[in-house]
C-alpha cells in the first residue's frame, strides 16, 4: 500500500486546467451533506463531479419502502459493517449484550458466551456504502436540533449567519411538507418530502388509545385532546419551540404512500432534468486520498485519487481480502468537498495527511497540515428505552406516538426524544432485531445534549481499505448526570404504562427493570442502561471550531483550517450532536454550506 502514500502530487494549477478529467468540485460521498450539495452546485451551473463508493439501491423494495428499514440496515449488499467500542474497558465492553464475534466458520456470533475459537469484533455499528448514504437505510426520523445548537457555532466562531433565526430558512428550501397548515412556516416545494406518515390516531377505546391516554396523564398532558395531541407537528417554529413537552407526531423523510424520500431522488433529478445540469456522478469509486499542490507552504487540495470498482472497503461483507482497483486521479478547478461522514471524513483527511502529526508519523503517511482534532471530540446521542410485553396480544396502537420530554436540571430545553409503539429496538446486531411477538410494546429513548464528547475516529493503518479504530467513549464525562436524565425519562413512561387496565395489563417489562410491577434500584437501572446503551448518529470528528481552538478543524465556512480548496460537509462538522436525529440537520446544513460556497466562487470570479 505504499504506493497510495506518495509524496504531495506535484502539480501546478496550469497542469490541472488543462487535464481532461476535472471539474470544478469534487464531492466525495453522496449522502445527506454531499449529495445535496453536489446536486445544488450543478444546479448552479458548475462542472461536479459526485463520486459513490457504493452502487444505486434506490430500487431495491427494502430501501424504497421505508417500513423495511430494518432489513435495508442488513443488506450485505449495500452496508458497511464497522465494529466500535464504548470505552476504553475491555470488561465492560464484554457485557454488551449484543456484542459480535466472529466463529470459525466466518459467520457471526452475537451474545455473551461465544463458541471456542470465536474472535470477538465488537459492537455492530452498520453504516451504508450506497447512493444517498445512511439517509438510505435510516428510519427516517426527522426532528430539528435546539436552537442552542445552531448558536454554539456563533458563540464559537462569531459568524451570525448560523443564528438559529437564520437556518430555518435552509429547512423551508429544501423540504416539502405534505403535512404543513396554510400559512406555516414550511417549504412545501423542495427537493425532499417530508410527512407524518408513520400512523394514524389510534382508535377511541382500541389498546393504542388506551396506552396513549395513560402516556399522556404520566407526561402531565389533557388526555381529553388526544386526537390532536398525537398529530401535533414537531417541526413547528415559534420562540418556545424547545421547550414544548408532551405528544408530537412522528416527522419522516417520506411520502404519503410509505416510500422514502431523500438526497438519492434529488441527485437522480438532477441527473435526468432536461436542463442537463453538469452534474457527473461516479458509482462503485472508491476514494483513497486527496491531492495537493506541490505548495507546502500554502498546500491547496487540487483533485482526489480513487480505485475504480465494487466493494473495494473492507467495511463490506462483499469485500475480498486482497482485490485492488486501478489508480485514477481527477482534478478540481475550485474545490475538493469531503462528505464521507463521521468515520470516513477524518479517516480519508488522515490518509491525505491532514490531522494529528504523530498519528501520521506513525503510519509514514507525509504531513500536509498538522490538525490534532481531527477524528477527536467525537459525539452521539445516548439510545436505551423501556420494552415490555404486553399481557396479551395488542390489536390497533395507531402506529408511532412521540414522547418530548425535560427531565434535565440544567437546562430548559428538552433533553428527550421518546417513540413509542408495537415494536423492539434494543440496538444493532447482525440480523436485529428480536421479535417478541405481537404483545411486544417499547418506548425508545434518544438522550440528547449528551455530556461526554471524547468518542474518536484513529486509523489501524496507513491502507485505504483498512477500516479506522472507533471508539465512542461513553458516558466519559460527567456520565451519572446523562444516567440519570435518561432514567428519570425510563420512569415517567413506565408510570404510563403501569397505570395501562384492563386485559391487555399488567405489562411485563423486559428491560431495565425485568418483570411485572418489580422494582429496582436506581442503581441496577443505571447499570443497565450504561452497559447496554447503543447509538446511530455520530457526528463532530471534523468539527467547527474557533481561530483560537487548537481541535478545531473546520471554520464556519467548512473551510479545513491551514489548507485551501479543502472542506468537509457532513455531520462531522456540528461542533455538537443536533438535536435528537442528525439527518434532517445534516440536509439544512448542506443547504447552508452550498449558499457559502457559491457565494465564495461568486466572489471570486
Amino acid at each position: 500500500m505504499r504506493s497510495l502514500l506518495l509524496p504531495l502530487f506535484a502539480l501546478t494549477a496550469a497542469a490541472v486546467e488543462q487535464a481532461s478529467n476535472t471539474y470544478d468540485y469534487i464531492v466525495v460521498g453522496s449522502g445527506p451533506g454531499g449529495g445535496p450539495l453536489a446536486c445544488n452546485l450543478a444546479r448552479a451551473g458548475y462542472s461536479t463531479l459526485l463520486i459513490e463508493a457504493g452502487k444505486d439501491d434506490g430500487d431495491n423494495p427494502e430501501v424504497a419502502d421505508l417500513a423495511n428499514f430494518n432489513a435495508a440496515a442488513n443488506d450485505p449488499n449495500m452496508r458497511w459493517d464497522f465494529f466500535v467500542k464504548h470505552s476504553e474497558d475491555p470488561a465492560r465492553e464484554l457485557k454488551f449484550q449484543h456484542m459480535v464475534w466472529r466463529k470459525r466458520d466466518g459467520t457471526f456470533y452475537v451474545g455473551l458466551d461465544p463458541p471456542a475459537g470465536a474472535t470477538q469484533l465488537g459492537i455492530w455499528y452498520p453504516r451504508t456504502g450506497t447512493l444517498g448514504g445512511c439517509a438510505m437505510h435510516n428510519g427516517g426520523v426527522c426532528a430539528l436540533p435546539a436552537d442552542s445548537d445552531w448558536n454554539i457555532v456563533v458563540n464559537k466562531t462569531g459568524d451570525t449567519s448560523w443564528e438559529a433565526s437564520k437556518m430555518r430558512k435552509y429547512l423551508i428550501k429544501l423540504e416539502k411538507n405534505t403535512d404543513a397548515p396554510a400559512g406555516s412556516d414550511h417549504g412545501v416545494s423542495g427537493w425532499v418530502e417530508i410527512s407524518q406518515s408513520y400512523g394514524a390516531v389510534p382508535a377511541q377505546g382500541s389498546d393504542g388509545w388506551n396506552i396513549d391516554t395513560q402516556l399522556a396523564i404520566a407526561t402531565g398532558q389533557n388526555a381529553s385532546n388526544l386526537a390532536s395531541l398525537v398529530r401535533r407537528d414537531i417541526l413547528a417554529g415559534g420562540p418556545d419551540k424547545d421547550q414544548q413537552t408532551g405528544f408530537f407526531a412522528m416527522s419522516g423523510h417520506v411520502d404519503k404512500t410509505g416510500k422514502r424520500t431523500g438526497p438519492r431522488w434529488y441527485i437522480r433529478s438532477t441527473l435526468n432534468d432536461p436542463a442537463k445540469y453538469p452534474l457527473t456522478l461516479s458509482l462503485n469509486t472508491f476514494v483513497t486520498r486527496v491531492l495537493f499542490s506541490n505548495d507546502t507552504a500554502n498546500p491547496a487540495a487540487i483533485g482526489v485519487e480513487y480505485m475504480q470498482g465494487a466493494n473495494l472497503y473492507s467495511a463490506s461483507p462483499r469485500y475480498k481480502n486482497g482485490t485492488k482497483g486501478n489508480l485514477t486521479q481527477v482534478f478540481a478547478r475550485k474545490e475538493v468537498i469531503v462528505s464521507g461522514g463521521a468515520f470516513n471524513s477524518p479517516q480519508l483527511l488522515k490518509l491525505s495527511g491532514i490531522g494529528p502529526k504523530a498519528e501520521l508519523a506513525k503510519f509514514d503517511i507525509p504531513l500536509v497540515k498538522d490538525l490534532p482534532g481531527v477524528g477527536e471530540n467525537m459525539a452521539d446521542n445516548y439510545e436505551a428505552g423501556i420494552l415490555t410485553l404486553a399481557n396479551r396480544d395488542l390489536g390497533d396502537t395507531g402506529g408511532y406516538v412521540v414522547i418530548m420530554l425535560n427531565t434535565s436540571k440544567t437546562t430548559h430545553d428538552r433533553n428527550i426524544y421518546a417513540f413509542c409503539g408495537s415494536f423492539s429496538f434494543e440496538g444493532f446486531w447482525p440480523g436485529y432485531p428480536t421479535d417478541y411477538g405481537p404483545s411486544q410494546y417499547e418506548c425508545a429513548l434518544v438522550h440528547m445534549g449528551p455530556r461526554s464528547q471524547a468518542g474518536y475516529v484513529r486509523l489501524r493503518s496507513a491502507d485505504p481499505q483498512d477500516v479506522p479504530d472507533i471508539n465512542f467513549r461513553f458516558f466519559e464525562s460527567n456520565g451519572d448526570e446523562d444516567l440519570t436524565e435518561i432514567l428519570d425519562a425510563v420512569k415517567t413512561i413506565r408510570k404510563g404504562i403501569r397505570a395501562v387496565t384492563g386485559d391487555v395489563a399488567p405489562f411485563d417489562e423486559q428491560h431495565p427493570c425485568a418483570g411485572t410491577g418489580a422494582e429496582c434500584t436506581d442503581e441496577a437501572q443505571k447499570d443497565f442502561i450504561k452497559t447496554q446503551a447503543y447509538s446511530h448518529h455520530p457526528t463532530s470528528s471534523c468539527a467547527i471550531g474557533a481561530d483560537s481552538d487548537p481541535m478545531a478543524v473546520l471554520d464556519s465556512k467548512f473551510r479545513v483550517r491551514g489548507v485551501r480548496n479543502l472542506r468537509v460537509v457532513d455531520a462531522s462538522a456540528f461542533p455538537v450532536v443536533p438535536g435528537a436525529f442528525p439527518v434532517l440537520p445534516t440536509m439544512m446544513l448542506s443547504e447552508k454550506a452550498s449558499e457559502d460556497i457559491l457565494a465564495d466562487a461568486k466572489a471570486s470570479s
